[in-house]
């Protein structure tokens, strides 16, 4: 991996698109300790070391702990990937919407467009939730006029919702000057800047404890192995066999070769984990814009049925990610235009007749696909869930530190392969020697 990324710092075109990633890589960890006015972010602090182990936890490391410091970029990308979500998923629903996505690159546009005002409404709606948070936790300047305190959160509410829109500007960007997918990369930022804070909070859950050597010890091998186990995954994939027939052209031969058809074993990456954090943890953010509920009463039922802490959240994790890693396996990977392309060739999978019944059969092959890399997300991402409820540990770095790692390794597995894919492509076949 490394090897590659020397090596494309020697083509000038690659060289400049890294640059300019690393660059908005850096602007944007200058918006996330870029404080917010009117907010005591100490007292902010106080009440996140207080509640170790909450689904603010999650947010906090998703968000490069911008969430917990109230800093310009305390959203993150999540907005963002909530609107992606809702419109991709409307795309389908609305008629309209598909027309759009079907007439090429001006269609395209038009969803890019309603995508962004999707993601300012919600970075609006998001952002009053969390300064109803601050509000109903004391973290928030006092004033003794009204008019202080209106203007006061009306400038809170307009830096967050900035905060989140230029976040989307900068993943747009990274998509598009770029190398790699510019929210994975955002995440990819915020999680490996969120750990050293991670280290310190299992050091000191392990130092509590007789056993705490024991455990250091089994969660580094464990990490280790999670690493191991997902580059193998990523890396895997099941080959088709093609055979071309052969065809003469003047006086020479053609065709008559054996190939094969490759299948990502996890063709979606890490993109169904990312999209079903977001969706699971909507619920609790929703529940940000009211007050903190008495215990009895139905919200507080609510809020305790979508925690992470509740059995509902592993098991609408599980689900999702299986959803999602359908959902991207059906819109970037189309068997019938893939059997069209193998006919066009005059190509044909062994025992199998061209047309009909090769859409078929790649298709039965890529649910199959699909449903094997899907649980191995589920492994990944909803196991640690399931043993911090086994267990009673408080500690949310070990319940979601299967999704994180997943993603800082998923996210540099899926950068490194474009990196070589660039590389390819300018024929540049000495550099990957």
């Amino acid at each position: 991996m490394f090897k590659t990324i020397v090596n494309a710092f020697k083509i000038p075109d690659l060289r400049r698109k890294m640059l300019f990633v690393l660059l908005i890589l850096l602007i944007y960890r200058l918006g996330a300790v870029m404080p917010v006015p009117f907010v005591d972010a100490n007292v902010l602090a106080t009440k996140f070391s207080a509640t170790n182990g909450s689904f603010f936890q999650y947010l906090n490391i998703m968000s490069g702990e911008a969430f917990s410091r109230a800093t310009l970029f305390a959203l993150s990308i999540q907005p963002y990937i909530t609107a992606s979500i809702v419109i991709q998923l409307l795309t389908i629903a609305i008629p309209a919407l598909e027309r759009m996505q079907k007439e090429g690159e001006e269609g395209r546009k038009k969803l890019t467009a309603i995508t962004r005002y999707v993601t300012v409404g919600l970075g609006l709606v998001t952002s009053y939730g969390y300064y109803a948070y601050m509000k109903a936790n004391g973290a928030l300047i006092s004033f003794d006029n009204k008019t202080s305190s209106i203007l006061a959160a009306l400038v809170i509410i307009a830096c967050y919702s900035a905060g989140s829109a230029l976040v989307m500007w900068m993943a747009e960007k990274i998509n598009e000057f770029g190398i790699g997918n510019g929210i994975s990369l955002i995440l990819f930022a915020n999680i490996v800047s969120s750990g050293p804070t991670i280290v310190s909070m299992l050091i000191s859950f392990f130092r509590s404890g007789p056993w705490y050597i024991v455990a250091a010890e089994a969660i580094i091998i464990i990490s280790l192995a999670i690493v191991v186990f997902v580059v193998f995954v990523t890396n895997s994939e099941r080959r088709i066999p093609v055979q071309y027939a052969k065809k003469v052209v003047g006086r020479k031969m053609y065709g008559g070769q054996s190939s094969f058809l490759p299948i990502k074993l996890n063709m979606s990456g890490v993109m169904p984990i990312i999209f079903a954090s977001s969706i699971v943890s909507l619920p609790t953010t929703i529940a940000l814009l009211f007050p903190t509920p008495e215990k009895g009463t139905f919200w507080y039922g609510f809020q305790q049925f979508f925690s992470y802490q509740s059995w509902f959240y592993p098991i609408a994790m599980f689900l999702l990610i299986i959803a999602f890693g359908y959902f991207y396996a059906e819109i970037s990977f189309n068997p019938v235009e893939i059997a069209n392309n193998l006919q066009k060739n005059g190509g044909t999978i062994r025992g199998i007749r061209s047309g009909r019944p090769t859409v078929d059969y790649i298709r039965k092959v890529r649910g199959r696909i699909t449903l094997i890399g899907a649980l191995f997300l589920d492994i990944i991402a909803v196991f640690p869930l399931i043993v911090n409820l086994c267990t009673g540990s408080s500690l949310g770095s070990i319940a979601f530190g299967g999704s994180s790692l997943l993603i800082v390794v998923g996210v540099a597995l899926e950068t490194v392969t474009e990196l070589e894919a660039q590389m390819t492509m300018r024929h540049y076949k000495g550099f990957l020697e």
